[in-house]
């Protein structure tokens, strides 16, 4: 089996130039990588990542964008995400099941074992080696989603959440701190308010032990 590594934070933390210089480091190691996201990574997650994260004259209800993304999850698991790990690849995933649990729980307000019960039968067995959190204050990461749409050129905006007010993204924020205190054993805590190249260091070191933990020849 290979490795299964997500990345995880609230928006504008950072995470997804973590990923791309995380797969970046592991190649030029020669390991065998694949960098997926989600919502993402099939054809139904790219059709359902349209749907959830650009602003429409009719959002989603809570309970829907729920089962959108669960459904876009089973599809990714089984599709993408398994047979890589069972073919002996390191999988690094922009969010996963806690995403789900940090926005739609803690931020949207539903029930969080409701929450964990269709993440489980979303997921099936498949959990995360190591999630690294990038945590940042709410108003620093919005600045910079925001600063990003507005440079970004062509394409979809995806900035339906970064819509959302603060008092959201603030309770995303601690939705993901507390599944963190839950886990311990599986999150690493990464501050993400340094330089790109401060958070890839602290991500290169947490990278090394868990390759070392799992046997990789260093």
């Amino acid at each position: 089996m290979g490795l299964f590594i997500t990345f995880e934070g609230i928006e504008g933390c950072g995470k997804t130039t973590q990923v791309d210089l995380a797969a970046e480091r592991l190649r030029r190691r020669s390991l065998p990588v694949l960098v997926t996201r989600e919502p993402g990574g099939t054809d139904l997650g790219t059709a359902v990542r349209a749907l959830l994260l650009n602003r429409g004259e009719r959002p989603p209800d809570a309970v829907a964008e729920l089962f959108l993304f669960a459904a876009a999850r089973a599809q990714h698991c089984r599709e993408v995400i398994g047979p890589a790990l069972a073919a002996g690849t390191i999988v690094l995933c922009d969010r996963f099941a806690d995403a789900t649990v940090a926005y739609q729980a803690y931020g949207r307000g539903l029930p969080l074992e409701t929450v964990r019960f269709v993440n489980e039968l979303s997921t099936g067995p498949l959990r995360p080696d190591r999630t690294f959190l990038f945590d940042l204050e709410p108003k620093a990461g919005l600045s910079r989603a925001l600063t990003r749409i507005a440079h970004r050129g062509g394409g979809p905006a995806e900035d339906r959440f970064e819509g959302e007010d603060l008092a959201f993204h603030e309770a995303v924020r601690r939705g993901y701190l507390e599944e963190a205190r839950r886990d311990p054993g599986r999150f690493r805590v990464i501050p993400a308010e340094g330089t790109v190249e401060e958070v890839a260091a602290a991500v290169g070191r947490e990278m090394e032990d868990l390759l070392r933990e799992r046997g990789y020849v260093l």
